[in-house]
């Protein structure tokens, strides 16, 4: 999984009965009855004992935290603890830079996004799609499709904060290619260019400038360049 674009966001047709709508606060709210026949009903049971997967859960963007936090408390309120594990917001350490003073935060991966330990059963399912906030599994026609492993192995080690990564945290970098950018200081102070590359990795970006009449690349540490 490399972006937000691998996310198929399928949801349900026209009629379906998990059609989604809005409630006064904005989110997203499933209006199917309490107990209607879903597209798992002929799928397994779903017993306990059945290993669960994870499935990803299209939210409402910028609520992922607090649409994770409720489903969490739902889960607990229905007793059914046993079918499910983790529910996580798929981030990334990220360090930013403020008044020349680091900070490590934390990025979204996916925003609009969250993901499900859990197993799936008609309770399990219905009371995933009945939480605020929540609008579908992701899948054909809103049947709930796994993850594949490497999808897990990347979002479930990035969100776990117990877990240690030996990957480099990236740099917070506010700018795209493309961006028109002024150079604030060192040499080409003032010079005015667009920005052709950006290493995350090392906080730096590569800036094209015009120096004598030819298009010259500069590599520039973020904090050197402010937008136009």
């Amino acid at each position: 999984m490399t972006n937000d674009n691998e996310f198929e966001d399928n949801q349900p047709d026209e009629g379906h009965p998990g059609e989604v709508s809005s409630d006064d606060q904005g989110l997203e709210v499933s209006k199917e009855p309490r107990k209607p026949r879903g597209p798992i009903e002929e799928e397994v049971d779903g017993g306990a004992d059945e290993e669960k997967q994870w499935y990803i859960l299209k939210v409402q963007s910028n609520r992922e935290n607090s649409i994770c936090d409720g489903l969490r408390r739902r889960v607990a309120v229905a007793g059914l603890d046993e079918y499910f594990g983790e529910i996580l917001v798929p981030t990334e350490d990220v360090a930013e830079y403020k008044n020349g003073k680091r900070k490590v935060v934390k990025r979204k991966l996916y925003p609009g996004y969250i993901v499900c330990h859990m197993v799936i059963n008609d309770d399990t399912w219905f009371l995933v799609r009945e939480t605020p906030g929540i609008g579908d599994f992701t899948g054909a026609s809103g049947k709930p499709t796994p993850m594949l492993p490497h999808e897990v192995e990347r979002i479930v080690k990035a969100a776990s904060p117990e877990e240690e990564s030996d990957e480099p945290i990236k740099t917070a970098i506010p700018f795209r290619v493309g961006d028109r950018v002024r150079i604030k200081e060192g040499t080409f102070e003032n010079f005015e260019g667009d920005v052709e590359v950006i290493d995350e990795a090392n906080g730096r970006v590569t800036v094209m400038i015009n120096i004598f009449g030819r298009s010259t690349p500069v590599e520039l540490e973020h904090w050197q360049v402010e937008a136009v």
